[in-house]
């Protein structure tokens, strides 16, 4: 690996979807640290962390964005609030028309003015069209668990764990094909936008990972599902455990010496307050220490905590873990690669997304328990007591932790893959023609 060339610039393209961030600027990090130069080109709710880490940044322009995390809870607020009618018009209203030619767009002119040497992108279809229009190598990053829909591998938002048995086994066979076919019935807006760039017509939705240089899976493959194929430009290069910029502002000092809970739950709304306030309830009723963090879209004010529950904005995990006996968590995919990277066990209470999957992964390893969403304080106090009062729980996590730690010291990071994609490549004049489309 060539570390000496300070002039390689790279474009780091994101949404602000919460937890995939700070992943995202970890690697940032890891560029800039080895003397190579990173421009985000991202919602504006970004550019603080973006410029705190050491980048340049662009925010979207024609693509959808987020100007305020006021405008992104009210979005997620509407989007999940249970009532599909106000879900949509709160997308539509945030998206818009023409969302893939948006972002591809945005792509291409800021490449045009601030010339990179490689592509860094969430997966989003439109962004990956324009990286891909402008010739440069580029990785997807897939922040979490591998995410494409694979035979043979749960789907990805199921919670299901690995098929057992012969209904089990076609389950893992058609569901992914089904969903599959669903996504491909956006093929013909997107085969729109390629071929205003000249590039040829996609067959299905994740052909525009193939057409990557590399797919970036952070996350540990150890912590994933082994999937019985990958394609040959998939990389797993295990997590990145940084701490977003705005989780260092809170001063805290452990108290006492009753064992410390950590409660961590998502940096964006998910209606999660409720959830907080039966967790300090449960705290309340336990001889332990309660560390509750809101993260930035849940008001200090809205969790009423007793006397044994420090309620706090956000405390970065690396100081708060090492002291922690057990964590309780939504299971969003960072919160528990750090959790499990400073072997401490979780109760995980999952609420969305990747979520029931990740708890999933956290129970085959044997380092948590699982307790739904909605639990009572008697039922999340008694799941904390479980975690407790049984060490296997927190051996399980130790050994998971060596392992993450053998990995990271063995194993190829996001950072030299992101490297190597310079290694090979001529990148092809932007179709000058085609770039405004």
């Amino acid at each position: 690996m060539n570390e000496s060339a300070a002039s390689d610039r790279f474009l780091l393209c994101l949404i602000d979807a919460g937890g995939t961030v700070p992943p995202a600027l970890g690697l940032a990090r890891a560029l800039l640290t080895r003397g190579h130069r990173v421009r985000v080109l991202a919602d504006p709710t970004i550019e603080a962390d973006a410029r705190a880490a050491g980048c340049a940044f662009s925010p979207w322009r024609e693509a959808p964005h987020f100007n305020s995390r006021a405008e992104q809870t009210a979005l997620l607020g509407a989007a999940e609030g249970g009532n599909p009618f106000r879900a949509l018009k709160a997308v539509r209203r945030y998206a818009g028309k023409a969302t893939t030619r948006r972002f591809a767009a945005d792509v291409v002119s800021t490449v045009e003015q601030f010339p990179v040497d490689a592509i860094l992108s969430d997966g989003v279809p439109g962004i990956l069209i324009g990286a891909q229009a402008t010739g440069l190598p580029t990785a997807t990053l897939m922040a979490q668990i591998y995410v494409r829909p694979t035979a043979g591998l749960p789907l990805v938002g199921t919670g299901w764990s690995p098929a057992r048995g012969v209904l089990g086994r076609a389950r893992d066979t058609v569901i992914p094909h089904l969903a599959s076919w669903l996504l491909a019935r956006t093929l013909p807006r997107l085969n729109l936008v390629t071929a205003d760039y000249g590039q040829p017509p996609l067959r299905e939705v994740f052909e525009l990972f193939d057409r990557c240089r590399r797919v970036l899976v952070m996350t540990s493959a150890s912590f994933d599902f082994p999937a019985p194929w990958l394609p040959d430009n998939v990389r797993y290069v295990g997590p990145q455990l940084d701490d977003p910029e705005w989780a260092v502002g809170d001063r805290w000092q452990r108290r006492g010496t009753n064992p410390l809970v950590l409660v961590a739950a998502s940096s964006v709304y998910q209606d999660q307050t409720d959830m907080l306030q039966r967790v300090a309830q449960a705290l309340g009723r336990l001889p332990v220490r309660g560390l509750l963090t809101t993260g930035p879209a849940v008001e200090l004010a809205a969790v009423s905590a007793p006397s044994n529950v420090e309620v706090l904005r956000a405390v970065p995990h690396r100081r708060v873990l090492p002291e922690a006996s057990v964590v309780v968590t939504h299971a969003g995919h960072g919160t528990v690669l750090k959790t499990l990277a400073a072997g401490v066990p979780m109760v995980c209470m999952p609420m969305g997304r990747d979520q029931k999957d990740n708890t999933i992964r956290v129970l085959r390893l044997g380092a948590g328990v699982r307790i739904s969403k909605r639990a009572t304080p008697h039922q999340i106090a008694a799941a904390i007591s479980e975690v407790l009062d049984h060490p296997h729980y927190t051996e399980a996590a130790r050994r998971f932790a060596d392992v993450l730690a053998w990995e990271a010291a063995n194993l190829p990071s996001a950072a030299d893959e992101a490297v190597a994609l310079l290694s090979s490549c001529t990148p092809k004049q932007i179709n000058k023609d085609k770039g405004g489309h």
